[in-house]
C-alpha cells in the first residue's frame, strides 16, 4: 500500500465529525497517519450513530436479563426472546429521522427495508410492523410534505414488502417543525434455536455479498446521522439511502432459503456503514478477520471510488461469511431468485480486516478498535439541570381558570390533531396482508398479531409522551414504559421485553444530554418493576435544528417499543364497548391534575409544567389487577386513559361500536381535570351487570381503587346527567379532522 499517496488530515477527520484528539488515536492505533480510505473507516464507525460513544456508558445501566431473553442487548442485529411453543420472537425499533428530514419518501422507506433486514438476517420471518412519527406544527407547508412523505414511503415500502403495520402513533408539536422522528419497529418469528448470528470465523471460509448492487447513494449516512440538520442539509441528499421493497422481498426469500441451509457461517445486513460495517462487526465478533476485494463488488455505477464502495448504504444488500465447499449452494439460491451474488474474500487469521481494489491494498485497519465494546471512544459528558425545569415544577392548577363550557372543550379535543384519528396516515397502510393482524375489525390499546397453530399471540406496542419526558425526563420515561405495559395487559397480554428508540438533540448540551441520563435512570426503574428487560434499540441524537446559529433541541423523545405475549387468544381484550347497559367502571384514581396535558398545552396555551402525579407500585398493581379481571372473563373492555383524558377514552371506546355513555364525575376535583386531566395509572373498563359483584370482590381483595362511573348508553354522551352530544358527530369530527387538513 502506497499511504504516502492520499495521507489524511485533520481538516478531513473534522470534516467527518472526527474530533482531532481522536484523529490522533487513529495514528497511534495505526502506527502511522492513515490514508483517505481508512480514515473514511474510522469515521464511520466511530460516528455516533455506529459508536454509540456518547451514550454507551448509560446504556450499560439498562437492564439486560429476564425470564424469556435469548439474546442480550448488542449481541446480534435485534433482540429475542422465548414465546414458548418451541417459538422465538425477534423485535427492534430504529430511527430514520435525519434522512427523512431531507427527503421523507426515501428516508422513511428505507427506515422500514433496513428494520426488516435486521429481523430477517437473523433467520426470523417479519411478521408485523410499527412506527412512531412526530412532526412539527401541522399550519406549515413544510410539516404537511413531510407528512406526506413519510407516510406514502412507510405504506409504498411496508405493503409491497408484504407484512402488515399494526399499530403506532403520530404526535405533532412545534419543536419537530425542521426535524422529524421517523420510528420504525419490526418483528419477526423463528424456531427456537435457529438463530444465525451476525459473526465470522474459519479461516479460508469464502465471504459473499448478496442482494441489489452497490450505488453512490447513502454514502457517509451514518456520520450524516451523527450530526445537526442545519439549512443547508439538502447538500447532503447523497446520504439518503434508495430502497426497493420488491428486491428486499426477493432478498428475504432467499435468505431465509439459505438460513435452512448448513451453508451459512454467519450473516449481517448492510445499514449504516455498509460494507465497512459489517466487514468489521462480523470479524470482532468471531475474532477473525478477512481479505476484502473491493473492485468484485457488483456495482451500480462504473469507476466507483475504493471509498465509496467502502461507505455506501445502498439497501438490500447481506454480507455472508459461508462454509467453504459450500458456495455452490449460496450460488444456486440466488441465481433462483434472481439476485446478485459474488464472493468478495475470505476469512483470515488475525484481527485485520484489508481491503483490495485491482490488488493494490487500500486500507488495513484492526477490526476490534473499530467496533462498539471494542477500542471504539467511549465518553462520559457533562450534564445540568435545565433552567426550565423548576420552572415546570412550580405550576399550579389553581392559577388556571375552568372553563365555562366544557361541551365546547370536549368538542376542540376531539377535533385536535394529537388526539383525532390519524386515519388519513393509517389508511395508507396495508393492515390487512396476510392472516397475522387480529386488531383492525377488533381494536385493542396494542397491536395483535396471530401465532398459527398456537393459541398464543403476541401483543405489541409503541408509546411515549415526549411531551412529559421534556417536563421531568426520569419520570417522564418512567410513564413511557408503564403506558406500554398497560396497552399490552389491557389488550390481554403479559409485558415480555422491550426494545427502544432513543432520540434526543446534541450530546455535547449538557441541558440535553441530562434528558439523556433522566431517561435511562427513568427507563430503568421502571423496565425492572415490569421485568422487562431491555433487548437493544438505537441512539440517535443530533436531532435539531440549527437555524441562524441557534440550536434548537426536540422534545427529549424515548420511544419504547413493547412485546408481551397473550397466553391464550380467547383472553384477547378490546377497548370497545359491545353492549348498552353495561356498567362502566375507572380502575385507578383521577387527581386534581391537568398537567401536561394536551387540554392544558392546546387550550390554554400553557406549554409550561410539570409531569402528573406518578407512582410505580400504583401501577403495577393497576395491571395486575386489570390482567386477573381479564383470566377471569370479568370484564368486556379495556382502555388505558391517556392523551386527551378520560372524556377522550371513553370516546374512543364509544366509537368503534357506534355507542355512548353516562357517568358521573368526581365530587372532590375539578370537572375539567376529571374529565380532560391524563393522570396515568388509570384503565376503564366495561362490565356485564351479571359480573357486578364478583368484579367488586376481586377488586376489593387488591390494592387498586376503582369507581363506577356510569353505564353504556345507545350513543348519548352524558356527563353528571348533560347532554354533550351524540356518538355520530363526536365519530365524525374525530374522524375527519386531520383528512381535511391533508386534503
Amino acid at each position: 500500500m502506497n499511504n504516502n499517496q492520499n495521507i489524511s488530515t485533520v481538516e478531513q477527520a473534522q470534516e467527518m465529525g472526527l474530533l482531532s484528539d481522536e484523529f490522533d488515536r487513529i495514528k497511534e492505533i495505526l502506527g502511522r497517519t492513515p490514508n483517505f480510505c481508512e480514515l473514511s473507516i474510522f469515521g464511520v464507525m466511530w460516528s455516533e450513530h455506529c459508536s454509540y460513544k456518547n451514550s454507551i456508558i448509560w446504556l450499560k445501566k439498562l437492564p439486560k436479563d429476564g425470564p424469556h431473553m435469548l439474546v442480550e442487548a448488542g449481541e446480534e442485529n435485534a433482540g429475542l426472546v422465548d414465546i414458548g411453543d418451541g417459538l422465538a420472537c425477534c423485535f427492534k425499533i430504529e430511527s430514520h429521522n435525519h434522512p427523512s428530514a431531507l427527503e421523507p419518501y426515501q428516508g422513511a422507506a428505507t427506515g422500514v427495508g433496513g428494520i426488516n433486514r435486521d429481523i430477517f438476517t437473523m433467520g426470523a420471518r417479519p411478521i408485523a410492523q410499527l412506527n412512531s412519527l412526530r412532526f412539527g406544527n401541522i399550519e406549515l407547508d413544510r410539516t404537511k410534505w413531510l407528512l406526506k412523505g413519510v407516510s406514502k414511503g412507510i405504506g409504498d415500502y411496508g405493503n409491497a414488502f408484504g407484512i402488515p403495520i399494526v399499530g403506532g402513533e403520530v404526535f405533532f408539536d412545534d419543536c419537530y417543525n425542521t426535524n422529524p422522528l421517523v420510528n420504525a419497529f419490526s418483528a419477526g418469528i423463528m424456531k427456537k434455536g435457529d438463530m444465525i448470528s451476525a459473526t465470522s470465523s474459519g479461516v479460508g471460509n469464502p465471504i459473499f455479498i448478496v442482494g441489489s448492487r452497490t450505488g453512490k447513494d447513502g454514502i457517509h449516512g451514518a456520520s450524516f446521522a451523527s450530526k445537526d440538520i442545519t439549512e443547508d442539509s439538502a447538500d447532503d441528499l447523497p446520504a439518503v439511502q434508495v430502497g426497493d421493497p420488491f428486491q428486499e422481498k426477493l432478498l428475504l426469500e432467499a435468505t431465509l432459503e439459505l438460513s435452512k441451509t448448513d451453508a451459512i457461517v454467519g450473516m449481517q445486513d448492510m445499514g449504516a456503514a455498509g460494507i465497512t460495517c459489517s466487514t468489521n462487526e462480523m470479524s470482532a465478533a468471531g475474532n477473525h478477520g478477512m481479505l476484502i476485494n473491493l473492485d468484485k463488488v457488483p456495482t451500480r455505477q462504473k469507476n466507483m471510488k475504493d471509498w465509496e464502495i467502502l461507505l455506501s448504504e445502498s439497501q438490500e444488500r447481506m454480507l455472508v461469511v459461508v462454509e467453504k465447499g459450500k458456495e455452490q449452494i449460496v450460488n444456486d439460491i440466488f441465481d433462483k431468485w434472481d439476485l446478485s451474488c459474488e464472493e468478495i474474500g475470505v476469512v483470515t487469521e488475525g484481527e485485520r480486516v484489508q481491503y483490495f481494489m485491482h490488488d493494490e491494498l487500500v486500507a488495513d485497519v484492526p477490526c476490534s478498535d473499530l467496533v462498539l465494546g471494542g477500542g471504539a471512544p467511549v465518553y462520559e459528558r457533562e450534564y445540568k439541570e435545565p433552567e426550565y425545569f423548576k420552572r415546570f415544577q412550580e405550576f399550579n392548577i389553581d392559577n388556571v381558570k375552568e372553563p365555562e363550557d366544557l361541551i365546547a372543550v370536549a368538542n376542540f379535543l376531539t377535533e385536535n390533531y394529537n388526539i383525532a384519528s390519524k386515519k388519513w396516515v393509517y389508511e395508507q397502510y396495508d393492515s390487512m396482508v396476510g392472516t397475522a393482524n387480529m386488531s383492525t375489525n377488533f381494536p385493542t390499546d396494542a397491536g395483535i398479531v396471530n401465532l398459527r397453530e398456537s393459541s398464543k399471540a403476541l401483543a405489541m406496542t409503541v408509546d411515549c409522551n415526549s411531551r412529559m419526558v421534556n417536563a421531568n425526563p426520569e419520570e417522564g420515561c418512567a410513564m413511557a414504559v408503564a403506558e406500554a405495559a398497560r396497552n399490552i395487559v389491557c389488550s390481554g397480554g403479559n409485558p415480555s421485553a422491550i426494545t427502544n428508540c432513543l432520540n434526543f438533540g446534541n450530546p455535547y448540551n449538557p441541558e440535553v444530554y441530562w434528558q439523556f441520563v433522566g431517561s435511562i435512570k427513568g427507563m430503568s426503574k421502571a423496565c425492572r418493576k415490569f421485568s422487562t428487560p431491555v433487548t437493544g434499540g438505537n441512539v440517535s441524537f443530533y436531532n435539531q435544528s440549527s437555524i441562524d446559529g441557534r440550536e434548537v433541541p426536540v422534545f427529549p423523545t424515548p420511544t419504547i417499543g413493547m412485546l408481551g405475549i397473550v397466553e391464550d387468544k380467547k383472553h384477547i381484550t378490546t377497548l370497545a364497548f359491545q353492549n348498552s347497559g353495561s356498567l362502566i367502571y375507572m380502575l385507578g384514581d383521577s387527581l386534581n391534575d391537568i398537567n401536561c396535558s394536551e387540554y392544558l398545552v392546546a387550550y390554554h396555551k400553557i406549554n409550561e409544567s410539570s409531569t402528573p402525579f406518578f407512582d410505580l407500585d400504583i401501577e403495577f398493581e393497576l395491571q395486575q389487577s386489570v390482567s386477573s379481571l381479564i383470566k377471569k372473563d370479568l370484564i368486556i373492555s379495556a382502555h388505558d386513559v391517556s392523551d386527551g383524558g378520560l372524556f377522550i377514552t371513553l370516546l374512543e371506546s364509544s366509537m368503534a361500536n357506534n355507542l355512548g355513555f353516562s357517568i358521573n364525575s368526581a365530587d372532590n376535583i375539578r370537572k375539567d381535570a376529571f374529565l380532560f386531566g391524563e393522570s396515568p395509572s388509570r384503565v376503564v373498563v366495561s362490565i356485564d351487570n351479571s359480573n357486578k359483584q364478583a368484579f367488586e370482590d376481586l377488586l376489593s381483595k387488591s390494592k387498586t381503587s376503582f369507581h363506577l362511573l356510569g353505564t353504556v348508553t345507545e350513543g348519548d354522551l352524558l356527563v353528571d346527567g348533560e347532554l354533550f352530544g351524540d356518538v355520530s358527530t363526536y365519530k365524525q369530527k374525530f374522524n375527519s379532522s386531520l383528512t381535511n387538513k391533508m386534503s
